[in-house]
């Protein structure tokens, strides 16, 4: 691996872009143009930092301590007022990530700006209270989701922040010595299924179960939530049944526990792999709007939308396989790193792969099937 430079003056000018960014969006929001390809708040929030910044997180590394607006007020203000409770861990991430998509696809604020730049103040206030309450690093470590995406995402990339400075390695490899306990593993599973639950609701087989399941006479409101929330424990049913196919085919005196908390890391390839699935043909096709919206958010020009190349449909089951593919061989590499024996590091991986092959084939289903307008919304 080799180390970068990583120069202070880059830090202030991230955290003076990620102000700013938060001015355009509030101040656009509220008395900029409402129709969402024209709004640089939309176009900001989704596709500038939901899309391609996530998508950078992953592939590149995470900018977003750097730029993070709320982290930045934060260390202005006295905080810390309280003990964060350690029994609670990372639990609280969790379900404000499940939150947080479950209001993105039942709510407006993917389409009306005035709604979206409320919500952001909304956030922004939230976490400072928090983090004056209980400390900025508990807060953003422990609760804020936002952050803890970002920190998840840029663990598969190949720049890493080592001790103050920037170090280049293989991509993956910081999975490999990810330190989880039993909450950050709920965080990554919830991470894994938040993105493919957003695309599912949009396919034409949810539309035809959710007209049924209305139909009779389950309101849209309860049925949202429900199907998030079966879908994420489904897929943590899943993986703590692979975590204990792992440890019958493998003994060990590892836990069961201590096996999740071991081979969490090894999904986030996965949710990286969807997301780029999900997210990079919107980012590429949108770029020229927001470029344009971001020239004069409150009178921007006609949004253009840039023409992709038929080629480029080719690369939503790519980055799903690639995900898998890199996926199991972070999980090869914590099973010789956790087991003595190389027979007993091979045999924990048949359970654990077949999980994978199971989230990976949900997410090549989804990413396969043509959008539907999500009914009830």
């Amino acid at each position: 691996q080799a180390t970068l430079w990583s120069p202070r003056p880059l830090r202030w000018a991230g955290r003076a872009v990620g102000l700013l960014g938060f001015a355009v969006v509030v101040v656009a929001g509220f008395v900029g143009p409402t129709t969402p390809l024209a709004s640089a708040t939309i176009l900001l929030v989704w596709v500038g930092w939901w899309a391609s910044l996530a998508i950078l997180a992953y592939l590149v590394g995470n900018a977003w301590p750097a730029l993070d607006p709320a982290r930045t007020l934060a260390s202005a203000l006295p905080t810390g007022a309280l003990d964060y409770p350690e029994r609670l861990g990372a639990w609280p991430g969790a379900l404000a990530l499940l939150a947080l998509v479950w209001l993105e696809v039942v709510s407006p604020i993917s389409e009306e700006p005035r709604v979206l730049a409320l919500a952001v103040l909304g956030y922004v206030a939230l976490t400072l209270v928090g983090a004056v309450a209980f400390g900025a690093d508990d807060w953003f470590d422990n609760v804020d989701p936002v952050s803890r995406v970002f920190r998840f995402y840029g663990l598969v990339a190949p720049l890493q922040r080592v001790d103050g400075r920037l170090r280049l390695t293989l991509p993956g490899s910081a999975l490999v010595d990810a330190d989880l306990d039993a909450g950050d593993v709920a965080f990554v599973v919830a991470l894994l299924w938040g993105t493919p639950y957003d695309g599912f609701v949009a396919t034409p087989a949810w539309a035809t179960v959710a007209e049924a399941v209305v139909g009779a006479g389950v309101p849209a409101h309860v049925l949202y939530p429900v199907a998030l929330l079966v879908g994420y424990l489904l897929f943590v049913g899943v993986y703590l049944a692979s975590v204990r196919g792992a440890r019958a085919t493998a003994p060990t005196f590892y836990t069961t526990r201590a096996l999740a908390a071991r081979f969490g890391a090894a999904l986030l390839p996965i949710a990286a792999g969807y997301h780029l699935a999900h997210y990079l043909t919107y980012s590429l096709s949108l770029s020229p709007a927001l470029v344009g919206a971001l020239t004069n958010p409150l009178s921007p020009p006609t949004p253009q939308v840039l023409v992709l190349p038929a080629w480029l449909s080719v690369v939503s089951p790519v980055a799903v396989l690639a995900g898998h593919v890199l996926a199991v061989w972070v999980a090869h590499a914590v099973a010789y790193d956790t087991f003595p024996g190389r027979l007993q590091a091979v045999r924990s991986q048949y359970a654990l792969t077949l999980s994978m092959v199971f989230y990976t084939i949900t997410s090549l289903w989804v990413v396969s099937q043509p959008t539907a307008t999500p009914p009830y919304l």
